[in-house]
């Protein structure tokens, strides 16, 4: 379950930005998530509330921003949105398609007390 160690990540970027903007509490983590990520929110968000215990991101939501998954098909020269990295190219049906985006997973934003 690597989502432990990708919400101690996310911790740790909270407890950074605590000390340097000086704030005591973070209500809310945005995070974007790719639909490619590889990522399980329920896991995630489990990993945060344990991980986050004594630090300025206790207590804290996690928000998600959802963002599909893209590939460009070689088959059909286009770039299309999938849902899964084993998905079919929705316009042609092809299996010869390469991720380019929606792979991320990024905190862009936080709401702090």
């Amino acid at each position: 379950m690597h989502e432990v160690a990708l919400a101690q990540g996310i911790v740790d970027i909270v407890t950074e930005q605590s000390e340097r903007d000086g704030f005591k509490r973070a209500k809310v983590v945005h995070i974007e998530l790719g639909a490619l990520a590889n990522v399980m929110p329920e896991a995630l968000v489990f990993g945060f509330q344990s991980a986050s215990l004594g630090t300025a991101a206790e207590g804290a939501r996690i928000e998600f921003i959802p963002r599909p998954g893209t590939g460009w098909c070689m088959d059909c020269s286009v770039e299309v949105e999938v849902p899964a990295r084993v998905a079919l190219c929705p316009k042609c049906g092809g299996v010869k398609w390469m991720v380019t985006g929606g792979e991320q997973l990024r905190v862009t934003e936080l709401e702090v007390d």
